[in-house]
């Protein structure tokens, strides 16, 4: 099979197969409720932070605390937190954040009762909220209300008409004195009242015309909806938007003036070979894919030249980018141009919060440990939960942290010890159990804080088997399997993670002897394999445009690919932002040698 040259600055492969008033041309909304205008609340969610909301809704985490001054303590989901209004005008809020308020519903609150409090188009409303459905506009959840331009909305002014009135002639009244005191010509009195030709008589009722003012209101261009059809915005179906051939943009930093290229520009290369492997097994399906493939460097310079070709412009999917500064103007471009933009590397970046188009692959630290906390809870709710402090300066503090909240919750009871190398083994033996599985969760992840405790627990377990001992860890004990695989197998251990690749399945060795005989070399060994995430996105996100269309988020639910290392359960974070991947898979080691991932949804 032909190898590809990788170095390549752009490479194209194609596969067949309220009231508003007007301010420096913006608007502001004013309020005119009994309620408090300066604040609004947000229902805590499962792996928000302080920052990440404060960030959502353009306010600093200090304007929270001050509004909030538990949370500085710690927020838990379900709770409620006041916020406050951003400044709508001179706010903080990004450029493309435009200018907007936040509104939580209330009970009886409709999207037809919203459009007329806020005098805002509901069209405009929903516009501003692409996650808006029936399922989303609950009571406690948060929308942004736009600030309308002027000429969006109806307008009244105050109008000169004339009105016909009827009059019935008194006795001696003459047409005259008629005119006189309707200041009226006889002219346009006859016009109106053919028979007073014959003369003017006592009791006769005539039409007068009069002028009068009155507020005229001038509806905007788009028809004005009913109150049904307003509410009914909700429910509007979402027709497929097909494509032909699906346009795909990959931006990776290739670093093409390394003479040798660095470590991390391998994993790079590796994660666009990985993408090839995907658009090859998809061309074989039929799919017809035309893919762009970009050298971004570092920094802005490139990218900046990147984003002003034309063809960019047309694409159904970017997917790339890897620094902050490059992430930002990528997700503008996407968000100006309608395109899906996917984020695969970084878990810490803001865009997703603000940004539609926005997919984020790496679920982010916070996410993950609430996930996994809730799978822990989940598995173990019944049985003896024993926490092993390894103060090692890299605990997993955040983790433990959620896990214990997510224990105290659900009313688990579970015991906490502090390691002792010399008196490990009679401390955890005065807490085992055998009516039920004792569950050992060490506060560190690290090979050290491993290789500390594996031998005495391993030891436990073979001379106390009716105990069931079992041990419960982390993401990178997947990269100590060549040092500890028999010890996981021997305590039964579970971890949790967001990328796994089971070497002994068929999917991964298919994928390795395919990778081999396409590249002639491996994957490099880290965790997470670059090489499997570039394929396990582009057969995701090519899959779903190719099936659903370019607005394959109203189908999310029904696409179910089984990622080679890589999950995908992606939710909005708020109605107007984007999707984050919230899939974790528990792995368990079984004591008869097997290995299964499961997903925690």
């Amino acid at each position: 099979m032909n190898k590809i040259n990788i170095y390549v600055l752009t490479f194209f492969l194609s596969l067949a197969g309220v009231s508003i008033y007007a301010q420096n041309n913006r608007s502001q909304v004013v309020i005119t409720s009994g309620q408090d205008n300066n604040v609004f609340f947000h229902t805590i969610e499962r792996g928000q932070t302080v920052y990440a909301i404060a960030t959502m809704y353009g306010v600093t985490p200090d304007d929270i605390y001050r509004l909030n001054p538990d949370s500085k303590e710690g927020i838990k989901a379900g709770a409620t937190l006041k916020i406050p209004q951003r400044d709508i005008v001179g706010g903080t809020a990004k450029k493309q954040d435009g200018n907007y308020i936040f509104h939580t519903i209330q009970p009886k609150e409709t999207l037809y009762s919203l459009s007329i409090r806020y005098t805002v188009p509901a069209t405009a409303i929903v516009k501003a909220n692409p996650g808006l459905s029936t399922s989303t506009f609950t009571i406690g959840k948060t929308i942004r209300i736009p600030a309308t331009q002027v000429e969006d909305l109806p307008t009244t002014e105050l109008k000169t008409v004339t009105k016909e009135i009827e009059y019935t002639v008194q006795k001696k009244e003459t047409m005259y004195r008629i005119c006189r005191k309707f200041n009226i010509s006889s002219y346009e009195l006859i016009k109106l009242n053919p028979k007073l030709k014959e003369g003017v008589k006592a009791g006769m009722t005539i039409k007068i015309p009069v002028q009068a003012e009155e507020n005229m209101t001038t509806e905007p261009a788009t028809t004005m909806l009913s109150e049904r059809d307003v509410n009914a915005l909700l429910s509007e179906p979402k027709s497929i938007e097909r494509v032909n051939s699906v346009k795909v943009a990959l931006l990776l930093p290739f670093m093409t003036n390394e003479a040798i290229p660095s470590t991390e520009t391998q994993r790079f290369i590796e994660y666009y070979e990985g993408f090839l492997l995907a658009v090859d097994s998809l061309k074989n399906t039929g799919c017809s894919i035309d893919l762009s493939v970009y050298d971004t460097g570092n920094g802005t310079k490139k990218l900046k030249e990147i984003l002003k070709e034309d063809a960019l412009k047309n694409a159904n999917l970017i997917i790339g980018a890897v620094q902050n500064d490059q992430i930002g103007p990528v997700a503008e471009f996407a968000q100006k141009n309608n395109i899906k933009y996917v984020i695969p590397f970084t878990s810490k970046n803001d865009d997703v919060l603000s940004n539609a188009y926005v997919y984020q692959v790496n679920t982010p630290h916070s996410y993950l440990y609430a996930k996994a906390a809730q799978g822990g809870c989940d598995l173990f709710a019944e049985d003896n939960i024993i926490l092993l402090n390894i103060r090692d300066g890299k605990d997993k503090t955040e983790f433990i942290k959620a896990f214990k909240a997510e224990m105290k919750q659900r009313q688990i009871p579970f015991t906490e010890i502090n390691y002792n190398a010399e008196t490990l083994t009679a401390d955890v033996d005065t807490l085992l159990r055998t009516d039920k599985r004792n569950v050992i969760v060490p506060t560190s992840g690290t090979l050290e804080a491993l290789n500390k405790i594996k031998s005495p627990l391993r030891m436990l377990a073979e001379t106390k088997p009716e105990c069931g001992l079992t041990l419960f860890g982390y993401p990178e004990w997947q990269t100590y399997t060549r040092d500890c695989l028999e010890d996981f197998y021997a305590l039964n251990t579970y971890i949790y993670s967001n990328f796994y690749a089971d070497n002994l399945s068929k999917e991964v060795a298919d994928f390795y002897t395919k990778y081999k005989n396409w590249y002639s070399k491996n994957l490099i060994n880290i965790f997470p394999k670059y090489g499997i995430l570039g394929f396990d996105t582009g057969m995701f996100f090519i899959g779903a445009i190719n099936k659903y269309g370019s607005n394959f988020e109203n189908n999310l639910d029904k696409i179910h690919y089984q990622g080679v290392q890589t999950g995908f359960d992606f939710h909005r974070v708020n109605n107007w932002g984007g999707f984050i991947n919230t899939n974790i898979f528990i792995v368990h080691y079984q004591s008869d040698f097997n290995v299964t991932r499961n997903e925690v949804r």
